[in-house]
């Protein structure tokens, strides 16, 4: 009976999140492939409804083999064809893409840019119409899927398109949603973060290469404190702070290795990134509407 109710709960699920559309990913790097390979995974639609196009033809020739996906170099054909729209494509190449391809967007369809710091309101004034542009800033792990993502609407956005933004994004990680001035401190946190750890894991292993380790034994323990750390906080639900409480004994390892950490400004020189990324972002936004 458990296995029963299991298995309809998972069709509920599947059937909330299928969209069943077609869907054409402009720019098809490393994000835009990790969102294809979400959306196939995900079953939220049929691959022949899914166009990679890019400018690389050998790329998206072993694109379209792996996952059958249809493929093309033709901008205009590939939008005027699709229901959804991703915009994958560097911010220095969005204002040719769109203008390229402005006079095949339809009211009818759903934009989604990951590209940084170009804004809702540039597109749109780019595409010269009203459409539904749905703004996101996913991040790297998205190609494993374990991505963190938030993603901003567009005034033009429907509920059914909200959904539909959020079932993609969900397919490579987890989602958040937020207004649309909040992404550029998404991007100094979630956006930029996974190169604050990367240099976190990469000190622990040479901390225990110093220590006596071989490296190979230090990286195998650093990446999997790292990734267990954070698996228990977020399973757990509990502040950060409780569980670093539960591993430091009076008198311990742990107590006297946070007060180097403290006296060295661990704490302040995250918090600090994290604001010098967010006000880069912001910068390069203001540059990006002036082109």
């Amino acid at each position: 009976m458990v296995n029963e109710q299991k298995t309809a709960k998972e069709v509920e699920s599947d059937r909330q999140h299928h969209i069943d559309r077609s869907i054409v990913i402009l720019g098809a790097g490393n994000m835009g492939s990790a969102l294809m390979k979400g959306i196939i995974n995900a079953n939220l639609t049929p691959t022949a409804k899914i166009t990679a196009c890019g400018v690389h033809l050998d790329k998206l020739q072993r694109l379209s083999a792996q996952w059958r996906v249809n493929h093309t170099l033709n901008l205009v054909e590939a939008v005027e064809a699709a229901e959804i729209v991703l915009l994958c494509v560097k911010p220095q190449t969005l204002p040719k893409v769109l203008a390229q391809v402005r006079q095949a967007v339809r009211k009818d369809q759903l934009l989604i840019s990951i590209v940084a710091g170009v804004k809702i309101a540039f597109i749109q004034n780019a595409i010269g119409q009203q459409v539904a542009i749905v703004r996101s800033m996913p991040n790297i792990a998205s190609t494993v899927d374990e991505g963190a993502a938030a993603v901003a609407f567009g005034e033009f956005v429907s509920e059914e398109q909200q959904r539909i933004a959020v079932s993609i994004f969900e397919a490579v990680g987890e989602v958040v949603v937020v207004a649309e001035e909040q992404l550029d401190a998404v991007t100094g946190l979630s956006g930029s973060g996974p190169a604050y750890i990367y240099m976190v894991i990469e000190a622990l292993i040479d901390g225990g290469v110093k220590m006596g380790l071989s490296r190979e034994i230090a990286t195998k323990l650093a990446i999997q404190t790292v990734l267990g750390s954070a698996k228990l906080v977020k399973e757990s639900g509990l502040h950060p702070a409780i569980l670093r409480d539960q591993v430091t004994t009076p008198g311990g390892t742990a107590i006297n290795a946070i007060h180097e950490l403290e006296s060295h400004g661990l704490r302040s020189m995250l918090i600090n990134a994290v604001a010098t990324a967010t006000r880069r972002s912001e910068e390069l936004s203001k540059i990006i509407s002036k082109s």
